[in-house]
């Protein structure tokens, strides 16, 4: 027998659409709408399926999901996380209604049918190029990195700590004996790339999130190389390993991506929540490093003669660069990183410079508060492209090839707060325009070229929850 004050509740829920209409407003519309927009869609995303931070609507909790425990995480924050407090921003009324919309949310997501079209069913109109996706691979946990070999194979890497190698005509291979990562908040597997001699020698360069020896809760961004033989990750080489003063417990800002060319191998580290350390040249964090290929120092390394400094460090003044990629004809390293609210860039990476984090900055905090009062200021760098509001951008790639001509050195970046892909024209060091290529509903976490000049996308969404897809051109 049903109680009667669950027949009450059952019948409340029921009629909820209906006298929220009546007095002009839906459920999961209104002010605290609003309010979510302004301070927290640019981390769960708008429809708060996630982005840099966690899903909300999956009921897949970190931190517990009862309604108090949402009031006290939303209010005291967890800035190991990267999520911040918001007692002061908003008021006690605000934080409850806040829990009542995520609930509503998950209610009406659960109430529209699913799509009729699926990403490969889809044929997306852009301003040069109509295109399609060809899905390649799928996985079960979120997809990292993708990265191209001579051969056109490919290697790529779970967050969750697996490495994948696809050989042509085989099946893709879990690699086995791969090194521990700490896999917490954003840390974990993170870029791979193979040697510029791959063919040669086999050597391919990868970054994670090592735990100290001493305490497995403090992690610091970790560069190694190793190969793959007979499915075993063998021959490991650590390239770069911070001093463990300098781990931290924080489990966000690691970066990384890394690029190689003929002589050196450039790998980013974001401040680890840590903004201040990002101007200060005796921290590894906030930095772009460049190394020669065995780890050893360039002796032209911008601040080798400075005994207060890193020698590795190459430019500094980073929050937290997820994208590093060199261009095709000039071979200048460009860069994209995370802001905090707003602010998101990309940003011409040169020897020495400082690219003022968080000293000059475009965005703010996340509950509001300003960061700094200055954009500009002498001795900085400027981004060359900045977006507010935030689109969250991760992997990006120069295109070269020769099945989209019009998008011949054009820069994709992914952007995973948006869900979006856009496509940036440069000319003289300078964006002069952009375009979103293509919108949708799953993170575009990665871009990647293959040898033979086609554009790939690691997508990271509904199950299966890591994706990779060809863009194939229609005629």
């Amino acid at each position: 027998m049903v109680k009667p004050y669950l027949k009450a509740y059952c019948l409340l829920l029921s009629l909820l659409p209906l006298v929220c209409s009546a007095v002009g407003f839906g459920v999961g519309e209104g002010q605290i709408q609003k309010t979510y927009e302004k301070h927290c869609a640019s981390c769960h995303g708008k429809n708060l399926q996630g982005g840099l931070g966690s899903n909300l609507v999956d009921d897949t909790w970190k931190f517990g999901g009862t309604d108090q425990d949402l009031i006290n995480i939303i209010k005291q924050g967890k800035t190991d996380a990267g999520m911040p407090a918001w007692k002061i921003t908003l008021s006690d009324k605000e934080i409850r209604a806040m829990v009542v919309f995520i609930r509503e949310q998950k209610f009406l997501q659960q109430q529209r049918p699913a799509t009729t079209t699926a990403l490969d069913e889809t044929v997306f109109n852009s301003l040069h190029h109509d295109f399609s996706l060809q899905r390649i691979a799928e996985f079960d946990s979120t997809v990292w990195s993708l990265s191209f070999l001579p051969n056109g194979g490919w290697v790529a890497t779970e967050k969750a700590g697996k490495i994948w190698l696809k050989q042509p005509n085989k099946d893709k291979q879990l690699i086995t004996n791969t090194p521990k990562a700490r896999v917490k908040g954003q840390g974990g597997y993170l870029d791979i790339v193979p040697d510029p001699q791959y063919a040669k020698n086999g050597w391919l360069y990868f970054t994670y999130s090592q735990a100290s020896q001493d305490d497995d809760s403090q992690a610091m961004t970790t560069l190694v190389r190793g190969q793959i033989n007979n499915g075993q990750w063998v021959n490991q080489q650590t390239l770069f390993k911070a001093n463990e003063q300098f781990y931290t417990g924080k489990g966000v800002h690691f970066g990384s991506r890394i690029v190689l060319d003929s002589k050196y191998v450039y790998f980013s580290i974001g401040d680890r929540g840590n903004m201040q350390q990002a101007q200060e040249l005796s921290q590894p964090n906030g930095k772009i490093h460049r190394l020669h290929h065995d780890g050893s120092i360039p002796h032209d390394n911008p601040f080798v003669k400075n005994k207060n400094a890193l020698p590795s460090i190459w430019s500094y003044g980073h929050r937290n660069p997820q994208g590093l990629v060199a261009h095709p004809t000039t071979q200048q390293l460009w860069a994209g990183e995370h802001g905090p609210r707003g602010g998101d860039e990309i940003n011409l990476v040169q020897k020495g410079l400082n690219y003022g984090w968080p000293t000059i900055t475009h965005g703010i905090n996340y509950n509001g508060k300003p960061i700094s009062d200055k954009t500009t200021l002498a001795g900085m760098e400027q981004p060359k492209h900045y977006w507010v509001p935030s689109i969250a951008p991760g992997g990006m790639a120069f295109y070269q090839g020769k099945h989209f001509t019009k998008w011949r050195n054009n820069l994709f970046v992914g952007g995973m707060a948006t869900r979006s892909l856009h496509r940036l024209t440069l000319q003289d060091n300078k964006v002069v325009a952009e375009e979103v290529v293509m919108k949708i509903e799953q993170r575009i976490r990665d871009v990647a070229v293959s040898p033979s000049g086609e554009l790939y996308l690691v997508i990271n969404g509904s199950s299966p929850k890591g994706k990779i897809f060809k863009v194939v051109k229609k005629s």
